[in-house]
């Protein structure tokens, strides 16, 4: 008979997709791993049976639990859709600095991802892009309906506006990594906005 787990798996993914985010997929080694969560390599194995494995279920972790503050966020109809987008914008910029390492930000998971991995692992590929068009499906339906109330007064399509939204938030998260600080992060967002109705 096996031997019950006596470690909570919720909290070693959480502390794994710590690592992961701040070191990224290549850098974070077994024995990282291991520090983070705690647990021996028999224990990571044996549960999540892979590193790549373990990556994954962090990423899907992440990506639910941000992807789904930021949907909420564009799709609450009591506020206008240009107060929507500045909600999105401001809760960017809150996030660079929950979570930060030497002075910079760790950024964005998802974004951190693309970059590291996303042209060579098929896997992570696939859950970045479902992602992104949820991402970008909300933010479109947030401009659409700003465009229909003349709230927003850019005449361009409404899918192009969002992928340029998408655009500037991954490179404020960068811009955050390089040091960016708050002052910089809002002027960002702000003349995004002020793009919007142009």
């Amino acid at each position: 008979m096996a031997r019950p787990r006596t470690f909570d798996e919720e909290r070693a993914l959480d502390a794994a997709m710590h690592a992961f985010w701040a070191n990224g997929y290549e850098a974070t080694s077994t024995q990282d791993l291991c520090d983070a969560t705690g647990l021996g390599r028999s224990s990571i194995y044996n549960t999540f049976s892979s590193k790549h494995e373990l990556f994954r279920r962090a990423l899907a972790r992440y990506i639910d639990s941000m992807t789904s503050i930021q949907v909420e966020i564009l799709e609450d109809a009591g506020r206008p859709p240009m107060d929507r987008l500045r909600a999105l914008f401001a809760r960017i910029v809150d996030s660079e600095f929950e979570c930060r390492k030497d002075g910079h930000s760790i950024g964005c998971l998802t974004v951190n991802t693309t970059v590291e991995l996303a042209g060579r692992d098929p896997e992570a590929a696939e859950m970045l892009a479902r992602d992104l068009a949820m991402r970008l499906s909300a933010i479109s339906a947030v401009i659409r309906a700003g465009q229909s109330g003349g709230d927003i007064t850019s005449a361009r399509d409404a899918a192009d506006l969002a992928r340029f939204v998408n655009a500037i938030i991954g490179g404020m998260r960068i811009a955050a990594q390089g040091g960016a600080d708050r002052a910089a992060l809002t002027a960002i967002a702000e003349t995004a906005l002020d793009a919007l109705n142009r």
